[in-house]
């Protein structure tokens, strides 16, 4: 039984290429790390942890200010806002005005489905936890919703994470898949830290966002592959 199993199991895996493995691997690990960082997060055993960060990136004598330069406020400011639903919606818009130029509308649809699908998981989630806002420190901005995952985070991660996995595979040469790649990375990054030092978010609701949005976004990155296969998307440059 084991046997048959095993052998059913490596035919499987001889039949798929590495990225879908390693795609796969992502979603089931990243899923089960959001699954128990939640659990944590309910129980409450990361708060101390949460509140301690939080102070850190704050003056000791004023919690109001954040630590650094003046400049570095208003900075946060603009990095926290790549991702908001206002850049979010016209960095897609210009995305899909390239795609559709370039007739790639299968594509330009896919797109606006994944980021679509993408805000539909963040307020959901939201919805699920309702965790409140850090009080730990006065806000540098304007918040609306709770907190648990970073809505930022999650939007940031499938939209730039997919956009630089869409330029990855137009081009052959691996240094610019790793550039596309690495900059939707940074950028993803730079957005989810941005959260915590406007004092909106704890450390853990982005990196919790981080994670379900690192999930989404390889599971869009699959089902294109999956299409692109089936001859519904189009093929890599």
């Amino acid at each position: 039984m084991m046997q048959r199993v095993l052998i059913r199991v490596l035919e499987w895996l001889g039949g798929h290429e590495l990225g879908v493995l390693l795609g796969s691997l992502i979603v089931v690990a990243g899923t089960w790390g959001f699954v128990a960082l939640a659990g944590e997060v309910l129980e409450g055993t990361t708060r101390r942890f949460d509140e301690r960060m939080i102070r850190a990136l704050r003056k000791a004598d004023d919690p109001a200010v954040p630590i650094g330069p003046a400049w570095m406020e208003e900075a946060g400011r603009d990095i926290t806002a790549l991702g908001s639903v206002t850049i979010i919606v016209l960095v897609i818009a210009a995305a899909v005005g390239y795609l559709w130029l370039d007739r790639r509308f299968a594509t330009s649809v896919f797109v606006i489905l994944a980021t679509a699908s993408g805000f539909a998981l963040s307020t959901a989630l939201k919805a699920l936890f309702r965790r409140p806002r850090p009080e730990v420190v006065p806000h540098l901005m304007r918040v609306y919703s709770s907190s648990f995952p970073s809505g930022h985070s999650i939007i940031s991660a499938v939209v730039y994470l997919t956009l630089g996995a869409l330029l990855a595979r137009t081009f052959r040469q691996r240094r610019f898949k790793f550039y596309f790649l690495a900059v939707a990375v940074v950028l993803t990054g730079l957005v989810g830290v941005s959260r915590v030092y406007m004092g909106v978010h704890y450390p853990t609701d982005v990196l919790a966002g981080w994670t379900a949005g690192l999930v989404w976004a390889t599971l869009c990155w699959l089902v294109d592959r999956h299409l692109q296969r089936r001859g519904k998307i189009e093929q890599e440059g």
